[in-house]
């Protein structure tokens, strides 16, 4: 081999580690400071100050896990999860964008909500903290906590979601029209209307 052979290989093979350590690197820390820039440019005429949405088909999205809100995001954007409008919003975020939205929102504070039908909050109580045993329908609390906060990275916050939005995201889940959630389309199938119902009346008001 070359002298001038031996240099060009070395360069190569330099430049080919290089790339492959830039892919295998890990993405940026989450800035809060520019999600809040993003949120309050794009996102807050829907979902509210801080995430507290005011317009009960529009999602509560404040105190909500950073992962999940980033992960939601990133499926509005390559389709996975069907909603016209917020395709057209995620297609313009890049990945550190979706993050720093979500760590934004992961650090505000949400506003408690309420139950307004005391016999639907009653069963959807008994719903979520117990399941429904002859439809093998398993307890909401065992994924998404007793209290409504989730579970980091895994499982979203539900405390205090306005009922409205509930009831239209297990709906679409049941109905095979939510599509990014295999277990959840599979929980939602066992459910009628009023379990549905009682389920977002009682997450409502769970604080």
């Amino acid at each position: 081999m070359t002298f001038l052979a031996r240099i060009l290989l070395s360069v190569g093979l330099t430049g080919f580690f290089l790339v492959a350590h830039a892919e295998g690197a890990a993405p940026a820390k989450a800035d809060p400071a520019k999600g809040s820039a993003i949120y309050n440019g794009v996102c807050v005429s829907c979902h509210g100050a801080d995430g507290n949405s005011a317009i009960p088909s529009n999602p509560k999205l404040a105190q909500q896990h950073p992962e999940y809100l980033a992960k939601q995001l990133a499926e509005f954007k390559a389709g996975k999860r069907a909603n016209p409008v917020m395709l057209g919003f995620a297609s313009a975020l890049s990945e550190d964008d979706m993050r720093n939205v979500g760590a934004y929102l992961g650090g505000t504070k949400a506003k408690p909500g309420f139950a307004k039908d005391k016999e639907l909050a009653a069963l959807g109580e008994k719903i979520y903290r117990g399941g429904i045993a002859d439809k093998q329908v398993p307890a909401c609390a065992g994924c998404h906590s007793p209290n409504g906060a989730g579970i980091p990275a895994q499982y979203p916050r539900l405390s205090g979601q306005h009922a409205d939005y509930t009831v239209s995201q297990l709906t679409q889940f049941r109905d095979g029209i939510r599509k990014n959630s295999l277990q959840m389309g599979q929980v939602a199938a066992k459910l009628n209307d009023r379990e549905i119902k009682a389920l977002a009346d009682y997450i409502a008001g769970l604080n």
